[in-house]
């Protein structure tokens, strides 16, 4: 266990007034040591609250008077205070074991918890999940939950996943879905493991004993040039096309059957494969745009102007759990507290950073503006290498490759998806890069509305 620490105290709120600091640590909670921010809110919700201190090493007591249900007002360091579960799983085609050495340590560790598949919309697997587990989601109100499916037959779950309870581990989603959470799922396709006729019996899976589940993206496999494992490969174009009708197919049984086509296909899929994408009003309401499906289609409406906020974005959903820390993809863009904002700047023409994926979805839009003044700038993922290809694992390294070749005294639009409190994956900032570059919001409007500022 380690105490919740306090980042941030909100002037003027309860906790401000009752003298907590930045730096104390939270020991206790009327006479509770919370487990996690989620235990944490609870026991912050009363009225009269006794909180255990340590500040300098040193004990004391503060007492915070309130109304019930305000909130304290403090965010504290972490958003689970006894140890992560950790994933026993050894996927061969997880990502973390596809990363390059000398990364920051944080970058490789592989959670299998709940809790922050409830607050940060990561995937579980539940194999390591309990009956107290359950008790928790359903006493506590956890949901939506994100669950890691990869296939309906028991012993090839536990073959892909590389751990016996792999082929068990999915009663616990009928538990789940038994006590109405809602449930998104999740197939990561493996070329010649679980595609093709594997791949419909997974979706008749689906259908006879998960039926319930939210929704279900279907998603390649990424592969880095680190990949330690020769049999893990990129789709051809060929096996995205032949994945792409699976998804179709099985969309029309599903709608014909339940009434929504319930699993989609990421936007990936549909890149590679070189095929049209869906009208927005087939992702039913976008439910896993965070997961890479719909977001082509978002991201043109938004540029054309239509606001859009899709259902699967939970960006800042951790925050009316009260303290918990924006972490992860969820962690904000910029090294400020504030959003990043475009500078304007003088008149010149303008590069648009972004991925190889990305240069193929904005080249339309842009030559729609009829201006000759922009230009997309693709950078290939060298740190990364394999079929990595979005714009959200673009690194300094790369950025700075790419910049040093292009002119000076030209603007460079980044998309903040790239950033996580201001640095990038290989821990560099904007400002080591060769040329200035403006973050932007990575959405259609933020992209239009930087590209009309001209001085």
């Amino acid at each position: 266990m380690s105490a919740p620490r306090v980042v941030s105290v909100e002037p003027g709120s309860p906790a401000a007034r009752a003298g907590v600091e930045v730096g104390d640590e939270l020991m206790a909670l009327n006479g509770t040591v919370p487990r996690d921010v989620l235990e944490y809110r609870w026991l912050v919700d009363e009225d009269e609250l006794v909180v255990d201190v340590r500040r300098g090493g040193l004990p004391l007591q503060v007492e915070v008077s309130k109304a019930t249900g305000e909130p304290l007002g403090v965010e504290v360091h972490s958003a689970v205070f006894d140890r992560v579960q950790t994933c026993d799983n050894h996927c061969e085609f997880c990502f973390i074991y596809q990363l390059p050495k000398g990364m920051r340590r944080s970058l490789y560790l592989k959670d299998d918890d709940f809790r922050l598949s409830f607050l940060y919309g990561n995937f579980t697997t539940l194999t390591r999940f309990t009956e107290a587990d359950l008790e928790r989601v359903l006493t506590e109100g956890l949901s939506p939950l994100n669950v890691s499916i990869h296939a309906t037959d028991p012993d090839l779950r536990a073959a892909m996943l590389k751990n016996k309870r792999g082929a068990t581990s999915l009663r616990w989603l009928r538990a789940l879905l038994d006590h109405g959470v809602e449930v998104h799922g999740q197939v990561v396709v493996c070329p010649g493991v679980n595609d093709g006729e594997v791949f419909d019996d997974t979706m008749a899976g689906v259908l006879d004993r998960y039926p319930e589940l939210a929704s279900l993206c279907v998603v390649p496999l990424g592969v880095s040039r680190h990949n330690p494992s020769p049999r893990m490969r990129p789709h051809t174009a060929d096996e995205a096309n032949a994945v792409l009708a699976a998804v179709h197919d099985w969309q029309d049984v599903f709608l014909r059957v339940l009434g929504r086509r319930l699993v989609f296909a990421a936007d990936e899929y549909y890149l590679v494969a070189g095929a049209r994408f869906p009208s927005a009003e087939s992702y039913e309401g976008f439910p896993m745009h965070e997961d890479g499906v719909g977001m082509v289609r978002t991201f043109e409406r938004e540029f054309a102007g239509v606001a859009v906020e899709p259902t699967g974005t939970r960006s800042g959903f951790f925050s009316w759990v009260e303290g918990a820390p924006a972490e992860g993809y969820r962690a904000p863009r910029s090294a400020g507290d504030g959003a990043a904002t475009v500078r304007p700047r003088p008149a010149a023409p303008v590069g648009v950073l972004t991925g190889t994926y990305g240069a193929s979805v904005l080249a339309p839009l842009i030559e729609s503006l009829g201006r000759d003044d922009l230009r997309i700038v693709p950078v290939e993922n060298d740190f990364f290498g394999g079929n990595t290809a979005v714009a959200g694992l673009l690194v300094g390294a790369d950025l700075a490759r790419v910049l040093d070749r292009e002119p000076a005294g030209h603007r460079y639009l980044l998309p903040d998806v790239c950033l996580s409190r201001g640095r990038f994956l290989d821990d560099t900032t904007p400002d080591e890069l060769p040329r200035p570059v403006e973050v932007i919001a990575t959405d259609g409007m933020a992209l239009r509305a930087a590209l009309e500022v001209r001085r």
